[in-house]
């Protein structure tokens, strides 16, 4: 019987692949069965992964990923958990006043700008839509600050949206495999809409993040610590012996969603 979830997920990258059609993107160089190995592995590993910005709603998560450019997610966290005691919606933000926002995040790199982008964001989220986070990449992509990759973790996990959101550690992964090469992040993302199975297209995003996080790390990849290190195809790996597969401890748990 067929997945009425998958059918939802493979509707979804048709209308990308047909958005991305007239671009020539670079190939994968994975088969399709090769491609479901991968995830496969990725989702007997971290079967619900979660994302490390703390976050209680749809807006403090909007909020805490335009914080989190340029800066790490910890240092996030570290200054919004008393921000979002104080101001879990657009109206206690705006109430707060941008002074206010900015003496909770002085810990965050460029926080004087970002305090101010907080503000506007919040009047455009009350001026424009009663104060909700809208649930379209479109409408989110005209908030200010709110670029795709913002808008696409959004509608990810606040929303459950098959999106795939590309990062410094996902623009790395897709070109150092050769999973999804591109020389941007818009065609590493469609790149990887295109070939990633719709069964997993909900947590691909997560997964790929974690692994370049905590594996396929930028300065030099653990692939000891790689459970497709057999079927992954970069340059640079040091062994052919895949990492045991076993499911993992949510070391990268984060508050409810």
């Amino acid at each position: 019987m067929t997945n009425p979830k998958s059918q939802k997920v493979a509707a979804v990258q048709k209308v990308v692949a047909k958005k991305i059609a007239t671009r020539r993107l670079p190939r994968s160089r994975y088969s399709q069965a090769e491609v479901r190995e991968i995830f496969r592995r990725f989702a007997v590993q971290r079967p619900e992964p979660k994302g490390e910005l703390e976050h209680v709603n749809a807006f403090t998560l909007l909020v805490a990923v335009v914080l989190s450019a340029q800066a790490t997610d910890a240092g996030v966290n570290k200054a919004t958990r008393a921000l979002f005691k104080a101001a879990d919606d657009p109206q206690k933000m705006l109430a707060l006043g941008e002074a206010a926002v900015g003496e909770y995040i002085r810990t965050i790199g460029l926080w004087r700008n970002k305090a101010k982008n907080v503000i506007a964001l919040c009047s455009a989220l009350v001026r424009d839509h009663d104060g909700e986070v809208p649930a379209s990449l479109d409408e989110l992509t005209k908030l200010p600050g709110v670029g795709r990759k913002t808008a696409n973790v959004v509608l990810n996990m606040a929303f459950g949206e098959p999106t795939m959101a590309v990062d410094t550690h996902i623009f790395r992964i897709g070109n150092r495999l050769g999973l999804a090469p591109g020389k941007t992040p818009e065609q590493v993302e469609a790149g990887l809409v295109k070939i990633i199975p719709p069964e997993y297209m909900r947590h691909a995003h997560h997964w790929l993040i974690l692994h370049g996080r905590y594996v396929c790390k930028a300065r030099k990849p653990e692939c000891e610590l790689c459970v497709i290190a057999d079927i992954c195809k970069a340059k640079e790996k040091t062994t052919d012996v895949p990492a045991p597969l076993v499911e993992l401890q949510p070391v990268d748990a984060a508050l409810p969603t």
